[in-house]
């Protein structure tokens, strides 16, 4: 594929044939992914989780809370799905000398091997919110449009937000319809009136939404005692709630997922993640990245404080609210949030500050794929009742030490690896399954040895 515009020009890295700020991006996602997946692995977050965090404002709970959702909820898995779509264009470009179909019969298999780790961290290494099933399944689709005009491409983030709104807004209908004839049954029964087969329904499909929606201190209680049980019971509360997420919730996926490959497409062709952008646009981009996104996620962590600090408040502002018109700021703040995060990072790499970090940082990045697996692998058995336990045990802020010790662990071994290996662990397989054959991650110090004999040999 020849570039579509001349300030797209990707240098590689020597022989690894990569790129220096890719990697970094790449490094600084999936570290920063975890500052949201780690709730999804060590807390209950139904009954009174609300309450927990919004009661004490000045408490250490909403003050940590507050930081990751302004920061962080939402954007590093944005940047991660912006950083995967300019992975697939990387992908074809990297193999422009050779045979179209046979780049795409390597890209789909190499999806489709994508799609089957998705299932394993999701139900064999039991992660509920994984996301390699759907960046597998997605990135199938938006292959497809690699050749297409970076403008085009960037213009798909606002249709799709809009279609992610409508889909969005559709199921929460649903839902609230289901509580609106809930409680109106509820209000009957309380009241001593015989109810009908349609409000006995109601009842029954309320209790059953809720229970995966947002469950009650009851429900709640009963899902920490399953998560704190055998490998066995915690598999029968996560696959179930996984397999709903990889079919249920696959339109809603989909159009979010697909909107932010395209970005990221977009941003490599216009030399964004390449570094070929000016300082003066870094800075513009910082500037109006921040002053849009900043006051829209204030006001939606304000919102979240007033509306939604306990399931009675929640339910209560679903029965009083036909449409979530506030659903629509999400997408802006998310989308603007990352793109200031992004530019002050490629200031920062400009500057030359902090290359210590960065290489490290660039190394976690390069094993992505291991280093997002080892997470669940750690967590997992930290929280879970077949490792340690701890599910349901910490304080909000107190997830954050975990955070912090799989951060260090991580920017410690990433570097260790690639010096003496080419590639991550499950990268190298990756790459094998890919290409049909043994791609043998030998040590660097073998490779050199090997190559000398065979020089010596002829």
């Amino acid at each position: 594929m020849k570039p579509q515009s001349s300030s797209f020009e990707p240098t590689p890295l020597g022989r690894e044939s990569r790129i220096v700020s890719i990697d970094l991006f790449r490094g600084i996602a999936v570290l920063g992914i975890l500052l949201i997946n780690i709730v999804g692995f060590g807390l209950a977050t139904g009954g009174n989780f609300g309450t927990k965090i919004f009661s004490d404002t000045g408490s250490a709970n909403f003050f940590s809370y507050a930081i990751v959702y302004i920061l962080f909820e939402g954007k590093m898995r944005a940047l991660f799905c912006m950083l995967f779509g300019a992975g697939i264009l990387l992908f074809s470009i990297n193999k422009e000398n050779i045979d179209p179909k046979r780049v795409t019969v390597l890209f789909y298999l190499r999806m489709s091997w994508l799609i089957l780790f998705g299932l394993i961290n999701a139900h064999l290494l039991l992660w509920v919110g994984d996301i390699l099933f759907f960046y597998g399944l997605f990135g199938m689709i938006v292959f497809l449009f690699r050749k297409m005009k970076p403008r085009y491409m960037m213009m798909a983030v606002p249709v799709v937000a809009i279609i992610w709104f409508v889909v969005g807004t559709l199921l929460y209908r649903d839902a609230r319809e289901k509580r609106i004839a809930f409680t109106v049954a509820e209000q009957a029964q309380k009241a001593g009136k015989q109810l009908t087969d349609v409000q006995q329904k109601a009842m029954a499909e309320w209790r059953t939404l809720e229970k995966t929606m947002l469950p009650n201190e009851t429900d709640a209680q009963a899902i920490t005692e399953r998560m704190r049980g055998s490998y066995q019971v915690v598999a029968s509360e996560i696959r179930p709630k996984a397999l709903k997420a990889e079919t249920s919730y696959l339109l809603v996926e989909l159009g979010d997922n697909i909107s932010l490959m395209l970005l990221g497409m977009a941003l490599l062709k216009l030399g964004f993640f390449t570094g070929k952008w000016t300082s003066r646009k870094y800075r513009i981009t910082v500037l109006i990245g921040y002053a849009v996104a900043l006051p829209i996620t204030v006001y939606e962590l304000w919102y979240a404080a007033h509306y939604t600090s306990s399931s009675s408040a929640i339910f209560l502002h679903m029965e009083q609210t036909a449409i979530p018109w506030k659903n629509l700021l999400y997408p802006i703040q998310r989308i603007f949030m990352v793109m200031a995060h992004c530019a002050a990072l490629m200031l920062l790499v400009k500057s030359g500050y902090l290359t210590a970090i960065c290489n490290r940082l660039k190394a976690v990045g390069q094993m992505a794929l291991t280093n997002y697996i080892v997470q669940t692998i750690l967590c997992s058995l930290f929280f879970f009742g077949y490792g340690l336990g701890y599910y349901d045990r910490l304080e909000f802020y107190q997830l954050y030490y975990v955070v912090a010790a799989i951060w260090i662990l991580q920017l410690i071994y990433s570097p260790l690896w690639l010096k003496h290996f080419k590639f991550g662990p499950l990268e190298g397989l990756w790459r094998s399954l890919t290409y049909k054959q043994i791609k043998l991650n030998f040590p660097r110090w073998l490779i050199g040895k090997l190559s000398l004999v065979r020089i010596m040999n002829k």
